[in-house]
């Protein structure tokens, strides 16, 4: 439940009028230029306008309804949204009030007027729709009964999509409630199309931005509906005050069959249902879930296994849009753990950690790992829908944990990069680069020693920066919203992977260079090839118990696992034996190095073979990571908002026919 104190920091402030409080006059409702917010047509019909009667103070969560109240600052009734630039200020007498959807499931007969209505006003592409109707289906002939589902944006009192924008492209506003997107902030990660249960945000592949769902306000300043609700000809879309309920109707439930639980954002909608549907409702897209009327008379997700038991491999189906992201989060993990591996290694005094800091290797090891996390910000920002503007990815460090991950990562590269210039001084290898960058005046003010210092404090400036960039790398993943995801395995995979990488990165360096210098590498090898083993034990441990965990889920997560252990039940498997073979293996090279001190050719050729299975099951864990991943998101249609058919589209060619509304992937 969002606080008063934490929801007043999600009002935009919009400059004041001229005259506070005071209502607006008829050539300010004009505008500067004598036109209208919104031209209200001469025909239209009395049922596209609001009749807000009754108002209530708070709704059934205890949120209040003024939200003038929920303010740091008492805001004035009469300031202007600038719709358009437009400053003219609505006449609706609430405009201060949250507003919200009412959806009649009995009425809707899916015609998708609602859906045409919303793309028109919006002028939204075929590939893209603000409102989606959907539909679940259940019971046997002839008593088959099918309930039609149609949902935007539900504009809710704790909005996860605008804690989680890391641009701040979201405000929820005091006017009518409405949660409010600027798609030119936007610089398309797609972050909220994550964290939204209802799937409201939509991600335009082709304009690489985000939009949504705007709740009509310039409508509504004219005390006019939304589009969708004024040309839905069921009667099934209301819309109003919240709580408000609606002439003729007898319930305001909180869910129906097919919406996810309200209780993760407490949205601003809703429902009546009173027909009888029968105890299971299916989905007809291929979606993997189902859904079962519990005892209370809830409905609750369930796993539908519609693709049968076989496993496949679809090594090809791993490949996916978020690959960048693969890569973004293997390369930062093994360079945070190969940086602190090597330099806490020798400020804890090991022999050979020190030894190798002596050697002309260390800074290019430092240099390496500061290229992995490098490469990886790069792929991360390729990622994005507008990469140029990248740097908008820090407005939102209040609430953003994406925001708070690049921050962490950030620092630890800045960190990372002043310990190896400092590090210049001390390495035969390249001092000529510090040389000729500071030239003979400074390099004789700046010692060897003083610069060694500098590199000691900027080493232990960049390990706590590592360390919350990956707390916060784990946390972007903790989301309500896709239950595969919620579990303390996302943490064990990306800690563990830290080890075992960073474990490999540095051993690949620094054995050879101990031997070639005809030094003695054991200890070295031991302590890479544990922090190894104890990397990969600890994936495998989060492995089994998120198995476990989803194997028994009836939820989105549970449907994932049956994804995985079907659709992708080959790889999955060669990923588990893969990772188990080459714990078993490096935990036998450590015995033996240990026991028997064995440390020759052969020895190395399998701590070789070690690293190479280490790096193929930790792309295949992180590529399966995202692939198999069901958010909670709304029923689609056998035909729209299906991923099976787009699928199919795309395999056929259909989808080069832009009125099928399958976009292509271009981000």
């Amino acid at each position: 439940m969002t606080t008063n104190n934490e929801l007043h920091n999600q009002f935009e402030k919009i400059p004041d009028q001229d005259a506070p409080g005071a209502g607006p006059t008829g050539e300010e409702r004009s505008g500067s230029h004598g036109a209208m917010i919104w031209e209200i047509r001469t025909e239209e019909q009395p049922y596209a306008f609001l009749s807000d009667k009754e108002i209530k103070d708070t709704n059934r969560y205890g949120q209040k309804i003024d939200l003038i109240d929920l303010t740091e600052h008492k805001l004035p009734v009469g300031r202007s949204l600038y719709i358009n630039e437009n400053p003219a200020v609505g006449t609706n007498p609430n405009r201060n009030k949250q507003h919200g959807f009412f959806f009649t499931a009995d009425n809707c007969i899916g015609c998708h007027a609602c859906e045409a209505a919303c793309s028109e006003k919006n002028e939204n592409p075929a590939h893209l729709a603000f409102r989606s109707v959907g539909y679940v289906e259940g019971g046997s002939y002839p008593d088959y009964k099918r309930m039609n589902i149609s949902m935007a944006c539900n504009h809710c009192d704790n909005p996860v999509c605008l804690k989680g924008c890391p641009t701040r492209a979201y405000t929820k506003h005091v006017e009518y409630g409405a949660v409010l997107q600027d798609p030119e902030t936007c610089f398309g990660c797609g972050y909220c199309t994550w964290v939204c249960p209802y799937n409201a945000p939509q991600l335009d592949p082709i304009k690489g931005q985000v939009s949504k769902c705007n709740m009509c306000v310039d409508r509504l300043e004219v005390n006019l509906k939304p589009a969708c609700v004024s040309a839905c000809v069921g009667n099934a879309l209301d819309f109003g005050v919240i709580e408000n309920v609606p002439e003729n109707r007898e319930q305001a439930l909180t869910d129906i069959p097919g919406f996810p639980a309200p209780e993760i954002t407490h949205p601003n909608i809703r429902f009546q249902q009173i027909n009888q549907l029968p105890d299971e409702m299916k989905r007809t897209d291929s979606m993997p879930l189902k859904y079962h009327k519990d005892e209370n008379g809830r409905y609750r997700p369930a796993v539908d296994q519609k693709k049968g038991k076989d496993k496949h491999w679809n090594l090809g189906r791993l490949s996916s849009r978020e690959n960048p992201l693969v890569l973004f989060t293997l390369c930062s993990q093994a360079a945070i753990g190969a940086f602190g591996l090597s330099f806490l290694g020798a400020q804890l005094g090991i022999a050979e950690f020190v030894a190798f800091r002596d050697t002309a290797l260390y800074a290019p090891l430092a240099l390496l790992c500061f290229l992995l996390v490098g490469f990886g910000l790069f792929m991360s920002t390729m990622h994005l829908g507008k990469p140029h503007r990248f740097y908008r990815g820090f407005n939102n460090l209040r609430h953003s944990p994406v925001c708070r991950e690049g921050l962490g990562i950030a620092l630890f590269m800045a960190g990372l990069g002043l310990h190896i210039v400092c590090s210049l001084p001390n390495n035969s290898l390249l001092q000529f680069i510090y040389q000729w960058a500071l030239g003979s005046e400074l390099h004789q003010l700046i010692t060897p020693a003083t610069a060694a210092t500098w590199a000691q404090g900027f080493g232990y400036f960049a390990i706590p920066a590592s360390v919350i960039g990956l707390y916060y790398m784990n946390k972007c993943y903790r989301i309500e919203a896709r239950p595969f995801w919620n579990h303390w395995q996302v943490a064990s995979a990306f800690f563990g992977n830290m080890l075992s990488l960073g474990g490999l990165v540095v051993g690949a360096v620094m054995v050879p260079t101990l031997a070639l210098s005809q030094q003695d590498y054991t200890h070295a090898l031991l302590t890479c090839g544990s922090a190894m083993a104890f990397g990969l034990l600890i994936e495998a441990m989060g492995h089994i118990a998120h198995s476990r965990a989803m194997g028994r889920a009836q939820h989105e997560g549970g449907a994932s696992y049956y994804i995985q252990t079907t659709t992708f039940g080959k790889s999955f498997w060669a990923r588990n034996v893969l990772l188990g073979a080459n714990l078993a293996l490096v935990v036998a090279l450590l015995t033996a190095l240990t026991v028997w001190n064995i440390s020759g050719l052969y020895a190395l050729l399998a701590w070789a073979l070690a690293g190479l299975m280490l790096l193929a099951s930790a792309i295949v864990s992180r590529a399966l990571f995202y692939v198999l991943v069901v958010p909670t998101t709304m029923p689609g249609a056998f035909f729209w908002k299906n991923k099976g058919f787009e699928e199919h589209a795309r395999d056929i060619g259909l989808a080069h026919m832009p009125q099928v509304g399958v976009v292509p992937i271009t981000h």
